[in-house]
């Protein structure tokens, strides 16, 4: 699998918070983010059904 990078634009106390959380788990920031978003999509699909993708 390709990986990707994606920029985000963030306030300074929001990015400050998420580095607390992320130290506190033992994660890097990126991996705190990825587990967000994994946790997102795993809940979207529960109420929504599987995402399918197509080939690109």
């Amino acid at each position: 699998m390709a990986v990707k990078s994606l920029s985000i634009r963030i306030e300074e106390d929001m990015l400050h918070k998420l580095h607390v959380v992320a130290d506190y788990d033992g994660r890097s920031a990126n991996s705190q983010i990825l587990i967000l978003i994994r946790d997102c999509i795993e809940e979207y699909e529960k109420k929504n059904g599987k995402i399918e993708l197509g080939k690109k």
